[in-house]
């Protein structure tokens, strides 16, 4: 019996870790890597080319970018010569995309989901997830978009899978 719980529990842990960003978080996250790839070449990049890049719906992506200009993540023009860009003083970094389109639960929710888990009332994996957590969270303030779009223009790195 003991041994399905804890088969039941890893089971649960590892759904929870592979679902940390939800779809649309994901595509955002590629979305401003293919763009500041682009904007450190100079070029802003339309949707339809976005959307090819990172293996996308277009609509979706649409969607995605509007929310995230109104956030102030991206810089969208108009016009013949329009698209996205980013601004080239940008220290946009993963934890600000991630709050941006998924909020910051990720950031101090529950390992199991449960709502009244706390430091005064902790679930059982409480205090190891919230090193995990904490980890997880200095990562993503650590890891400005600029630096993946350099993995990407040496090859080390892709956005879409073919």
């Amino acid at each position: 019996m003991k041994r399905y719980f804890i088969s039941v529990f890893i089971c649960t842990f590892a759904k929870k870790v592979a679902d940390m960003f939800s779809k649309t978080c994901e595509y955002a996250i590629r979305a401003l890597i293919f763009i500041a790839q682009r904007t450190k070449r100079g070029e802003r990049v339309g949707i339809k080319e976005i959307a090819d890049g990172i293996g996308s719906p277009a609509h979706f992506i649409a969607k995605i970018l509007q929310e995230l200009v109104k956030k102030q993540l991206v810089l969208s023009y108009k016009g013949p010569s329009g698209g996205f860009a980013l601004d080239p003083s940008s220290e946009c970094t993963l934890a600000d995309v991630v709050k941006a389109v998924d909020g910051d639960k990720i950031f101090s929710g529950c390992g199991l989901g449960l709502d009244q888990c706390s430091e005064s009332c902790p679930c059982p994996i409480h205090h190891k997830f919230k090193k995990i957590r904490t980890d997880f969270s200095v990562m993503l303030q650590n890891a400005k978009l600029v630096e993946f779009s350099e993995q990407l223009d040496k090859q080390a790195t892709f956005l879409k899978t073919v």
